[in-house]
């Protein structure tokens, strides 16, 4: 068992009675820095709610963003306000989904974002017999109707070594990313006070509100 593993088996035997007697869908949100382990925690969720006979959905923060990378970028180094939750970050659509989802929806419209191609496009995705939806991303923390809130307390000085092994758009060597992270870092420090249970950078897991 890895450490996310851990984590999400911590979890979920947690929340798993209000997550069945609820009646309606249940949503979490994980969040945290670049390269803390947000995805990696996602799919460990949907396992251990498989486990438990539960079907799940992860909607990635990163497929809300209103630029593609290639232009998002560009567009944060001619406006450095653009960073952040407030501007590049189609949070209100992610809402949106969530909300639907919530309402009974059978199926959602949600973007996606093809790193490598900086295509975006809209996929009809069925949630029917879905019971779980998990928004994953550096700033869902700051989503509304959420069920249970995770924060992975790790910054980017923590996760230098998961960055390299993935090193994407070769953001280790790049000062203005390092730059970015740093802000990033400052943005989302307080998010941990928001959360429901927080993983430390050691993948120990704190209860708070639940």
């Amino acid at each position: 068992m890895n450490p996310h593993e851990r984590a999400a088996s911590i979890i979920i035997p947690k929340i798993i009675d209000q997550i069945k007697t609820i009646q309606r869908r249940y949503i979490m949100s994980i969040a945290g820095e670049s390269g803390c382990g947000k995805t990696e925690t996602g799919k460990a969720l949907l396992q251990e709610l498989e486990k438990a006979g539960l079907k799940a959905l992860v909607l990635g923060q990163d497929n809300y963003f209103f630029l593609p990378p290639l232009a998002n970028d560009a567009q944060r180094k001619a406006d450095p306000t653009w960073l952040g939750p407030r501007k590049e970050v189609n949070l209100r659509l992610m809402e949106k989904n969530l909300t639907e989802a919530i309402n009974g929806a059978e199926m959602i419209m949600v973007p996606h974002i093809e790193y490598d191609t900086n295509k975006e496009t809209f996929n009809s995705v069925d949630i029917k017999n879905v019971k779980v939806i998990i928004a994953e991303g550096t700033y869902t923390s700051l989503l509304k109707n959420v069920d249970a809130k995770i924060f992975v307390d790790a910054d980017y000085h923590d996760t230098l070594k998961y960055r390299k092994l993935r090193n994407r758009g070769n953001e280790v060597n790049d000062p203005f990313v390092e730059g970015i992270l740093e802000t990033e870092h400052k943005i989302i420090a307080g998010h941990i006070f928001l959360a429901d249970f927080v993983i430390t950078k050691d993948y120990e897991v704190i209860s708070n509100n639940l």
